[in-house]
């Protein structure tokens, strides 16, 4: 019987030149074992043909790779043999009854007896996600025959279930990839974090021996010099000056420690600005600060790390106060997405539009630099960044409906299991 091959289905495999190796390399599976879970589909995929053999394959640039089969052992055969090779650019399934009496088989060693004898031979075309023509899921019989409806599309579904285990293995391994370059990126962040600190340390002990003599000295010459004279003007200028550098130093060694290493724990955010509430109780009280704490949620967070976030934030809004309007400062939080936005509202100065993203570089006062009322070295903005983005967060200036600033941070919230703290309306406090 001289039954000539079929072509069911639809859709080229191939659109011009493709670097084959390239296409499968990312599924990880030549030169590995066969994947348990592709052998069971070929064999599944004989069983639903009832031919004693099927296999499956993926096509490199000279090479075909049986990566899994049943009734006959996977390897490796040149492309130019391959008949699956000829086939891969056919528009859909492809089902030849008698590969003796098929002009494109006849001649093949698979067929002659030179490697085997196959007389049947049917294959599915598996695709990429982009359509692309990875190789074949194909069934052999020794004997001639042919297939019914039905067990062809048996055979199309099954190379789709194909697709979609080779797709997982590709998802997995880059999975495993991305894992394995955010562990060695983290042991350099640790690394940086740990040099950082060390250096900030040294450089904090080098600077401080000297700015102590120096303080001391000056102290001592303050008493020698007699009072309101030029002199110990200059004098108490000096003096002021060795405590601004005592305090950057401070700052900058706060700023090598904070935001290295977290220790999560979970925090009610409530009782952490109840706590800077009370540290900042004389600040906000002499220049009449009202404080109003809405409901706050409880987060997995480094309490220490936050409450030096909090304690910036809301010491900002009570420092660059408006000169005709007492500062009123409003805390609270919402929901955005799967995170937790903190907001802290105030009715000061303001920060100008385009220089809001300035403000969080060390070292800089995006307010007069000049204006002893608002005194600081720029660098708690530049912590409080270090900090939430160590805990995947984001941190940020925008303007407030009275006028002012709102200074807003998010916290990621994956459970998704946050609570509120204090759910009743917002408590308003003045400090005193």
């Amino acid at each position: 019987m001289a039954v000539s091959g079929i072509v069911r289905g639809a859709g080229i495999g191939l659109v011009g030149r493709i670097d084959r190796d390239a296409l499968i390399a990312p599924y990880d599976v030549i030169g590995h074992p066969p994947a348990p879970d592709l052998n069971a589909l070929a064999e599944l995929a004989a069983d639903i043909s009832g031919t004693p053999t099927a296999l499956v394959n993926l096509m490199g640039e000279n090479t075909q790779h049986s990566i899994a089969g049943f009734g006959r052992e996977p390897g490796v055969c040149d492309r130019a043999d391959s008949m699956c090779n000829v086939i891969l650019d056919e528009p859909g399934q492809v089902i030849v009854n008698d590969t003796r009496s098929d002009p494109r088989f006849a001649d093949n060693p698979y067929v002659t007896g030179e490697r085997a004898a196959f007389r049947f031979y049917a294959a599915t075309h598996l695709r990429n996600p982009q359509g692309l023509v990875l190789g074949t899921l194909c069934v052999f019989d020794d004997e001639a025959r042919s297939l019914d409806d039905r067990r062809i599309r048996g055979l199309g579904l099954l190379a789709r279930q194909v697709d979609d285990a080779l797709e997982l293995r590709r998802r997995t391994s880059k999975l495993v990839d991305a894992v394995a370059e955010l562990a060695e990126v983290r042991a350099e962040l640790t690394r940086s974090n740990e040099a950082l600190h060390a250096f900030a340390g040294q450089v904090s002990h080098d600077l401080r021996n000297p700015l102590t003599a120096i303080n001391g000295f000056l102290e001592e010459l303050q008493y020698s010099v007699p009072h309101d004279t030029p002199s110990s003007e200059y004098v108490a200028r000096a003096l002021s000056s060795t405590h601004r550098m005592s305090d950057l130093i401070t700052d900058l060694l706060g700023f090598a420690k904070l935001g290295g290493e977290l220790r999560r724990e979970p925090v009610a955010l409530r009782n952490l600005v109840e706590e800077v509430r009370h540290d900042l109780a004389p600040a906000l009280s002499a220049v009449g600060a009202q404080l109003d704490v809405g409901p706050l949620p409880t987060v997995r967070v480094d309490p220490t790390q936050l409450r030096a976030v909090l304690q910036n934030l809301i010491s900002n809004a009570a420092k660059y106060r408006h000169p005709e309007r007492p500062p009123l400062i409003a805390l609270h939080s919402c929901r955005q997405d799967h995170a937790w936005r903190i907001e802290v509202v105030d009715n000061g100065i303001g920060v100008p539009r385009d220089r809001r993203e300035e403000a969080f570089s060390p070292l800089t006062r995006v307010h007069d630099p000049h204006d002893s009322s608002a005194e600081g070295a720029g660098i708690g903005l530049a912590t409080a960044r270090r900090i939430i983005n160590a805990h995947g967060g984001q941190i940020g200036l925008d303007a407030s409906p009275a006028g002012g600033t709102v200074a807003w941070f998010t916290l990621p919230d994956p459970a998704e299991g946050g609570s509120f703290v204090g759910s009743h309306p917002p408590r308003s406090a003045r400090v005193s």
